[in-house]
């Protein structure tokens, strides 16, 4: 399936320069959406959770980890998880951000994060050391919608030994 007839692009979104790809029109096909979490599941098939990321990443993680029978652990910004976190700071494109895992999360010996999409690999990156540094797993994954091949992060995660699956490359 071509995933690039289906995802749109705002051009200067949220900064100028910035050509933003929305994953909204694959969320509101059926169909579509369908066939990126079939691919999910094949390359999930040995997860032991589903570590989706805010907030793009929480639909397609919630439906995977349902499917695959396995847990869903929510990875959020500061302030939106009840009880005792684990947070890591992190870099991304725009800016300088912070994200929380519950240190309760049942993330298993195989975690694989979910997100819409990958650029720097701040985002990603910083979910791999808060794995790491907290839960102690023998083998992460990541998987995304999209993968923006001109930017470090694909190359980010090979170097610390994360597979990845990538739905569509741009």
């Amino acid at each position: 399936m071509n995933l690039k007839s289906v995802i749109t692009e705002t051009p200067n979104w949220p900064s100028p320069g910035v050509n933003f790809l929305d994953i909204t029109p694959i969320l509101e096909n059926p169909s579509v959406f369908d066939y990126c979490i079939d691919q999910f599941i094949t390359a999930a098939r040995t997860a032991s959770s589903i570590v989706a990321i805010e907030s793009r990443g929480f639909p397609i993680g919630a439906v995977l980890a349902n499917r695959l029978g396995i847990p869903l652990v929510l990875v959020r910004k500061p302030g939106k998880l009840p009880g005792v976190v684990y947070s890591e700071s992190y870099t991304t494109e725009y800016s300088t951000d912070t994200l929380e895992i519950k240190q309760t999360a049942n993330v298993g010996t195989n975690p694989m994060i979910i997100d819409d999409l990958l650029a720097t690999g701040g985002t990603v990156n910083a979910v791999v050391t808060l794995l790491k540094k907290n839960f102690n797993p023998v083998n992460i994954s990541c998987g995304v919608i999209i993968n923006l091949s001109f930017l470090p992060g694909e190359q980010l995660l090979r170097d610390n030994q994360i597979d990845l699956t990538s739905l569509e490359t741009y």
